[in-house]
């Protein structure tokens, strides 16, 4: 059985430069890129990669691991033996409005904390915006380990704190999403109660994202420490302690090619940094609300801790794919007889974002999606049933009855939340009336296998609070 010698991977490593791309959940960028092959990273001696005892006295052990490295910001100013200063101009990423910058206006430590501050001022009569990241590339690279962070991240619309991880050398299998990319923990600062942790890879750009939402509070009140632990065949995601997401099931391919061979992208050297964007395709720009006073991410302590060898003799999981009812129908839809509130319903989810307000239930073989609030996206809205299995070459039809209390407008689609939000079936509108009325749409599966397609209907943003309702909803193969 092959394993890995964690000491004569480090030993091995070559500085090269990553890349730097902190994607958005819907976003669907997909840069092109180049690979070069793999070497053996076992072939060398170990290299002694511990901490002396004197510096590690007051961080916690954890079981079968060994702490790798560590800062605890005690110091006046940053440790640049292991931080480099990552400055960059406004919009070099996801449309984001900060210019990074080297300051110490914008990175510092204060109280045993290190700070990560946006500001806001002005510049050719326009807002401009300044703000910090900080990497570890070229300086405490590792394959595999548990990383351990305590942050707390500031409260305002526009505000977009986040720790993740890029491989140190981005030409190993190709530019991103190719390279792969580990996000420990996403905070929007509109959405403090709820926390990302998201793996993008592919190509096509796929992405895997579990989501962490505290009952009591938000991510603004206090510390809350985010962890990842990184594995040869699995990778978990935890918030206080709290196992959140799993993902075993990643890839990497040039697109039109065979995949690389599992676990790639995972299998290479990756560095931790820490930002604080301003704007940008998800969280939207700040706006009057925002105090930017207050805008500091703060960050107590990171801690990467590593097992002394890790089995890489794995292999990807086999995909399950959902079986059609006895009719043909890829929707399960359960007892419609049944009044049932479809927020606990096990096959359809509905979901509210973006100042959306609203409730669904099953009422007379009917659903009913009721809308206080249209919220300001199209997703505001949204009820889905998730787990419909896409095959490359088939062709598919979905249809339902729709109909509206007054007429008003929806959107229909077939999405990919794992595979960059790419669409199946395009986003269709329609407009429903007061008259019950069949809908039907053709399509034609022309991407990758996936298991886990999703159909959706999105009733936000659309002018309209008018209740909807749905029945007779198909997803059948047609050929």
């Amino acid at each position: 059985m092959k394993k890995m010698r964690i000491g004569a991977l480090l030993a091995a490593l070559t500085l090269l430069s990553g890349c730097g791309s902190n994607t958005a959940p819907s976003e669907e960028s997909a840069p092109s890129g180049t690979e070069t092959s793999a070497a053996d990273p076992a072939a060398t001696e170990p290299a002694d990669t511990t901490e002396p005892a004197a510096e590690t006295a007051d961080v916690p052990e954890i079981d079968g691991y060994d702490l790798l490295w560590h800062d605890e910001f005690d110091g006046s100013s940053l440790d640049e033996s292991i931080w480099n200063y990552e400055p960059h101009e406004p919009g070099w990423t996801n449309e984001e409005l900060q210019e990074y910058t080297t300051s110490t206006d914008n990175v510092f430590l204060r109280d045993g904390k290190l700070v990560i501050k946006a500001i806001k001022s002005e510049k050719d009569g326009s807002d401009y915006y300044t703000s910090g990241k900080v990497t570890a590339q070229n300086k405490k690279d590792f394959t595999y380990g548990k990383v351990v962070a305590s942050a707390k991240v500031p409260a305002g619309k526009g505000l977009w704190p986040a720790i993740w991880m890029m491989p140190q050398d981005e030409q190993h299998y190709g530019q991103w999403p190719k390279c792969g990319e580990i996000d420990i923990m996403e905070v929007l600062g509109s959405r403090l109660e709820t926390a990302y942790g998201t793996l993008h890879y592919g190509e096509p750009h796929a992405e895997q994202q579990g989501t962490y939402v505290l009952d009591n509070g938000t991510f603004a009140d206090d510390f809350h420490e985010f962890s990842v632990e990184w594995e040869p065949g699995e990778m978990r995601w935890y918030i206080d302690g709290n196992l959140y997401h799993t993902v075993n099931d990643w890839f990497t391919a040039v697109e039109g090619e065979d995949d690389k061979p599992y676990p790639a992208p995972f299998d290479q050297p990756f560095f931790v940094q820490m930002n604080l964007a301003v704007g940008g395709t998800w969280p939207g720009n700040p706006d009057a609300s925002t105090d930017f006073d207050k805008a500091e991410f703060e960050v107590d302590y990171v801690r990467v801790y590593q097992k002394p060898e890790y089995d890489t003799n794995v292999t990807k999981p086999e995909k399950n794919y959902r079986e059609a009812l006895e009719d043909g129908n890829f929707i399960y839809n359960g007892d419609f007889s049944e009044k049932e509130d479809l927020t606990d319903d096990v096959n359809w989810k509905f979901l509210l974002f973006e100042g959306g307000k609203g409730a669904a239930e099953i009422r007379d073989n009917m659903m009913v999606i009721t809308t206080e609030n249209e919220g300001t996206v199209d997703y505001s809205v949204q009820l889905v049933q998730p787990e419909m299995p896409m095959i490359k070459g088939k062709k598919y039809r979905v249809t339902f009855d729709a109909w509206a209390d007054e007429e008003r407008d929806i959107i229909v689609c077939v999405s990919a939340p794992n595979a960059g939000w790419i669409r199946y079936l395009q986003d269709t509108t329609l407009t429903v009336s007061k008259e019950q009325k069949t809908y039907t749409y053709d399509f034609e599966m022309k991407d990758k296998d996936d298991p886990l397609g999703r159909l959706e209907f999105n009733l936000g943003h659309k002018g309209s609070t008018a209740t909807v309702y749905l029945t007779n909803v198909r997803l059948e193969e047609i050929q």
